[in-house]
């Protein structure tokens, strides 16, 4: 079902006419869009369920988000229900479809709310939608105790009441007390003053650091090269199976093909990177004393 071309107030009054569906015809069209795929089934199921899903929408208006916007999320959810839903469990669409549905508004608005990912565990999704509530009627139990709680205190109580660490608290507070600002912004009210942008630290490589990597690696390839040469054929072939590979060979696998056991495998494994580890360290200890 597309959403496109609507007005909240024009989809309201579609669904508003839409058919209310009994609990045998609602199994029906489940049935028939679970096993055989009928999409006019399907299209009956959601366009009788719109109301419920733009009911869900309406009350998350208080975000700031287009009300148009939270019905068509709210449809998409409604969708995302109907596809994964399974009549054979008895459970009714409608129950089923409430939770897919906030599911999918939520996760809207948290996306919407800020240029700064909110947040994505659920407890940060339940501070960012409870923390105000939560918030406030502990403030209010407070006063009726005739007590004052500092802001730390109220972070710790809110903590608790949700069920989430104190950090998480303390990270969505500043989400939602701030706003965001553009990184092009002047630090000063003067025109030429240095923008916020021009504060922050380039976090690419630099020409120098880039060379000297590009140094150390061709260093440490040819090292390396040199400790695998020292290996017998046995030895590099296991090497190579186990540490070489885009999909790494089980000693089990290896085993089987060398005509050995699993331990003997490890054990050569074991071996090959001892021999390996020594060349290295004498190879170190030639450089440095080269340079040295």
């Amino acid at each position: 079902m597309a959403f496109d071309g609507y007005t909240d107030q024009s989809m309201s009054r579609q669904a508003m006419k839409a058919e209310l569906l009994d609990a045998e015809t609602e199994l029906r069209l489940a049935y028939a869009w679970r096993d055989q795929r009928d999409e006019q089934a399907l299209h009956r199921l959601i366009t009788a369920y719109m109301r419920l899903a733009i009911s869900m929408a309406a009350k998350f208006r208080r975000y700031g988000a287009p009300m148009n916007d939270l019905i068509q999320e709210a449809g998409l959810g409604l969708m995302k229900a109907a596809d994964k839903f399974d009549p054979d469990r008895g459970v009714r669409f409608s129950t089923y479809a409430v939770w897919w549905i906030k599911a999918s508004i939520q996760d809207y608005v948290m996306r919407n709310w800020s240029m700064v990912r909110t947040g994505s565990t659920s407890s940060q999704k339940s501070l960012f939608f409870n923390l105000r509530r939560v918030q406030a009627k502990l403030e209010r139990e407070a006063a009726q105790r005739g007590e004052s709680l500092d802001s730390h205190q109220l972070r710790e109580l809110i903590a608790r009441e949700v069920g989430v660490p104190l950090a998480d608290v303390e990270m969505m507070e500043g989400r939602l007390s701030g706003s965001d600002y553009s990184l092009n912004a002047t630090q000063s009210s003067e025109e030429e003053g240095r923008e916020w942008i021009d504060a922050l630290e380039d976090e690419n490589d630099q020409a120098a650091e880039r060379v000297e990597e590009a140094h150390d690696a061709a260093h440490l390839r040819t090292w390396l090269i040199k400790a695998m040469q020292e290996l017998n054929e046995r030895e590099r072939f296991i090497v190579t199976e186990r540490k070489l590979r885009d999909t790494a060979r089980t000693l089990e696998s290896l085993g089987e093909e060398l005509g050995l056991s699993k331990e003997r495998v490890r054990q050569l494994e074991a071996a090959a990177y001892a021999k390996m580890r020594r060349s290295l360290e004498s190879q170190s200890r030639e450089v440095r004393h080269f340079l040295g």
